[in-house]
């Protein structure tokens, strides 16, 4: 699938889990369908694609307890967070203290605002139909911190858990079984073309997945030695090309003449210009040009 692909597919579940929650209300059965739109919203589309870690880890704004991260040593840490920075308008903000590079970056904290659209399919989830999967699994008020959860009401406690999930999600809306990191491929395959459709900064985009845009050619850019070389392939007609221009525009009185006893062919600014020696008379000549 290419980028278009999966934002249009998962925009189609974004509107239908919308249309379903309206038409027949809050059951576990719509609920269920936001949930996986959201999740799948912030897996791709709305945003750069981020860390599956840190989907996983992020928390709701209703939980007020420590930060769960196990190797967290700091007192006032909330760990990766969703929190609603304003209900009207609404404005929700994601914060990400635990992430790959958080040592690397001098624990440098990865932080923007929800776009609008996210953030209010987000806010519908976690009201009544978060509560109502929570109800369904007995898992009855915030026993579950994390803003998303397995189908058993709990939070997605290893990555192969949350990507078995995203893959048969993925495969029910009539996509490929892809795992997220090869949607990261996708959408850095898409930012690095010639054709890129104009949207963020790379390096802003980099910074959000986690990384940098240096990593991009070494991880995720999986056309980026083959577009080098077919950029190289492509220029080399255009330097051909001067090459020849040039060429008509300066070229010298020349003649070519042959030297037998080499079987090179030489050049001479005039007819009466002696032939050029080459470097050697020796059969080691013929061995340098084999070679």
């Amino acid at each position: 699938m290419c980028a278009a692909d999966l934002v249009h597919t998962i925009h189609g579940a974004e509107q239908q889990s919308q249309a379903q929650m309206q038409q027949q209300g809050v059951t576990v059965e719509t609920s269920r369908d936001m949930h996986d739109a959201a999740l799948a919203a912030m897996i791709f589309s709305h945003l750069p694609p981020v860390r599956l870690s840190c989907i996983r880890s992020l928390v709701g704004p209703a939980y007020l307890g420590p930060c769960l991260h196990p190797d967290c040593k700091e007192p006032s840490c909330e760990g990766n967070r969703l929190s609603i920075m304003s209900e009207s308008p609404l404005l929700m903000r994601i914060s990400l203290p635990h992430h790959k590079n958080a040592r690397k970056w001098g624990k440098a904290v990865i932080e923007f605002d929800v776009p609008s659209d996210l953030a209010q399919l987000l806010h519908t989830y976690l009201g009544a139909p978060r509560k109502a999967l929570l109800e369904h699994h007995l898992l009855i008020g915030d026993a579950c911190p994390y803003v998303f959860m397995d189908m058993h009401g709990r939070g997605f406690v290893a990555a192969a858990v949350l990507t078995l999930y995203w893959q048969k999600w993925l495969v029910s809306r009539g996509g490929v079984p892809m795992n997220p990191s090869m949607c990261r491929q996708v959408f850095v395959d898409e930012r690095q073309s010639d054709s890129a459709t104009a949207g963020p900064s790379n390096q802003g985009a980099a910074m959000v997945m986690g990384h940098s845009v240096k990593q991009w050619d070494k991880w995720y850019d999986m056309q980026y030695h083959p577009r080098l070389a077919q950029n190289a392939v492509d220029g080399m007609q255009s330097w051909r090309a001067a090459m020849l221009q040039s060429h008509t525009l300066a070229a010298p009185d020349l003649t070519l003449s042959t030297a037998l006893h080499c079987g090179h062919v030489l050049v001479s600014d005039s007819e009466e210009s002696q032939y050029q020696s080459c470097c050697s008379d020796s059969d080691s000549d013929i061995d340098i040009e084999l070679d």
